[in-house]
């Protein structure tokens, strides 16, 4: 199924949660009331919510906002107030035109009418002077905000002036008045009037805020055939008003239906049979991957823990909807379009599984303080100063299709990371267990190699190399307490990750002079260390331990290797009791 074809059905599955067809839902921040000779009751009437800046305007379905690009349009029955009252925060700007543009368009549409309410408007805009919005008092906060009107009489039951039957009739006969083509929908497959222009997509993170196009043809290289604009790719207005829709409701912040994943605005819908079925599906897609520790929404913990404890998905079952196909979209901005990141298709309980599978790579001990993390904060983990904005542009887009279709990680993830590592030093278990995952996904001769736990008995040069230099690093800090301007981590883990028979010898004599010190100030644990030591030595001869240059894996190695022995020398203390009765014993 199509990204159209799937949405247009997504569109009709939501029944009175989205406007009816020619209709919007726009964000609207005041509305006029007005008496029935056009004179305003009173100021106009805030309906955002909230406090201060944080006031959010409210979502409420008009007639469909035209599209606007560099010329002057106005929309029916409402607009901003730089069209309906020619006020604007902007300094120094009147915007005659425009209003002058929104008089005009309800001057012509509003000429025979005779209903009561849209007299009202007519009445109000030929008596309007942009001097009046300063005479009256207005609220200055209401420029530039979208406006509608309401009579009096109905504003007290919450009808809004394009919610009388009148309007809504009008608006109809407006839409139907054009000259559209007909052809064959290439959505629905029936010949219906094709839409020439496509409502825009607002919501993507990064796009312009008046939103931007996912259909549109502008340029003659786009064109074929002598076609103008939507007749290029016949898609018919209805099916064009419900995929876009369907699409602007998804990236409706608190929506429940979109995640931002590096640059890309991901939505997410399910295609089931019933409507309950599909919102447990699309409510544990989201605890997957936006559970957090003071999240209400629990239905995978048990699931995650049976993971953690290292129980592989296919020995438990999962209550999982079945039945249901799932679709997973993200969008990236590209000028004044709309760029498609990834699309996803399948089988939820098959898009589950892969993530179980995942989830289960990315297992380390001991695991990262927050027990769940959202999977944008291992993103960051891949960007310099751990900024958002920093993630390069598609590796969030590749690195999401990979969990959810079983597909091997991005081919830039591992070197990105080991750069990162290289830059900060910093060894934690999200980059640990991200790098443990590439390496049983994307190189399965690691996958007897790569360990959830310390394994005193792995013998792989990277992973020992990695316990060594844990190692070394813990005896200077012991040795040396708080009086080191830079540790053995600050000053080589660059170079002995990479190219260890440069470095080790430099590193040996260190730890020489520490052990030294530690023999005088801490006997016991000096034996401990030595003892460690020496059973990394008996694992590999020096020779074949100190080579001369690591591959991108065996570095990858060496980080899990030190990740897991600089946390054996700080694991709780009753964890700790052979470190510290020796050192106490010998005291």
């Amino acid at each position: 199924m199509t990204i159209l074809a799937s949405l247009v059905r997504a569109y009709d599955r939501l029944g009175d949660k989205a406007p009816a067809q020619g209709f919007s839902t726009e964000k609207i921040g005041f509305v006029i009331p007005l008496n029935e000779d056009g004179s305003p009751v009173g100021k106009p009437i805030d309906l955002r919510e909230g406090e201060g800046k944080k006031k959010t305007s409210r979502l409420i379905a008009v007639p469909q906002a035209v599209k606007r690009t560099s010329g002057v349009a106005a929309n029916f029955l409402w607009d901003k107030t730089a069209y309906v009252l020619g006020v604007t925060a902007a300094e120094g700007k009147t915007p005659i035109k425009e209003h002058q543009c929104f008089r005009d368009a309800h001057f012509d549409r509003l000429g025979n009418i005779d209903d009561p309410g849209l007299l009202a408007l007519r009445r109000f805009l030929e008596n309007w002077k942009l001097e009046e919005f300063v005479r009256l008092q207005w609220p200055d906060d209401m420029k530039d905000q979208n406006v509608i009107f309401a009579l009096e009489c109905d504003r007290r039951a919450n009808l809004w002036l394009h919610d009388r039957p009148a309007a809504r009739a009008l608006w109809t006969n407006l839409q139907a008045s054009g000259a559209a083509t007909h052809a064959v929908c290439l959505v629905t497959g029936e010949k219906a009037p094709i839409a020439r222009l496509h409502p825009a997509i607002k919501g993507v993170w990064g796009a312009q805020s008046s939103g931007a196009s996912l259909v549109s043809f502008n340029l003659d290289a786009f064109t074929s055939y002598g076609h103008e604009q939507g007749d290029n790719a016949p898609v018919s207005e209805a099916a064009t008003f419900a995929y876009t829709t369907a699409l602007n409701l998804f990236l409706q912040k608190g929506s429940g239906h979109r995640m931002q994943i590096g640059d890309a605005s991901t939505v997410y819908w399910a295609d089931a049979s019933d409507a309950a079925t599909a919102k447990d599906a699309e409510d544990l897609f989201a605890d997957f991957f936006e559970v957090d520790e003071d999240s209400e929404a629990k239905k995978i913990t048990t699931i995650l823990k049976n993971v953690r404890l290292g129980r592989a998905p296919a020995d438990f079952r999962p209550d999982l909807p079945k039945n249901v196909r799932f679709h997973v979209l993200g969008l990236a901005p590209n000028a004044a379009r709309l760029a498609i990141r990834f699309y996803i298709e399948d089988d939820f309980g098959k898009i589950a599984a892969n993530f179980l599978d995942h989830f289960a790579r990315m297992r380390i001990e001991p695991p990262a303080q927050d027990v769940n993390p959202p999977l944008w904060r291992y993103l960051v983990e891949t960007a310099s100063q751990r900024k958002s904005e920093n993630v390069p542009p598609n590796l969030a887009g590749e690195f999401l299709r990979a969990i959810l279709t079983g597909a091997p990680y991005p081919g830039n993830l591992l070197s990105t990371l080991l750069m990162r590592l290289r830059a900060d030093k910093e060894i934690n278990a999200l980059r640990v267990s991200l790098l443990k995952a590439i390496l049983l996904r994307n190189h399965p001769n690691f996958n007897s190699e790569a360990p959830v736990s310390l394994d005193p008995a792995n013998k792989d040069p990277g992973y020992l190399l990695g316990r060594l230099f844990a190692t070394y690093e813990y005896a200077q800090s012991q040795a040396l307490g708080g009086n080191v301007n830079a540790t053995i981590r600050d000053q080589y883990y660059g170079a002995a990750s990479a190219t260890p028979r440069a470095v080790f010898p430099v590193l040996q004599r260190k730890v020489t002079h520490h052990l030294s010190r530690l023999r005088k100030d801490k006997p016991g644990l000096a034996v401990n260390l030595d003892r460690d030591i020496g059973e990394i030595f008996e694992l590999a001869a020096p020779d074949r331990l100190f080579v001369p240059t690591l591959t991108a894996q065996r570095q990858a190695m060496f980080a899990i290797g030190y990740y897991h022995q600089r946390n054996k020398f700080f694991r709780p203390k009753d964890e700790a009791k052979t470190h510290s009765n020796a050192e106490g014993s010998t005291k």
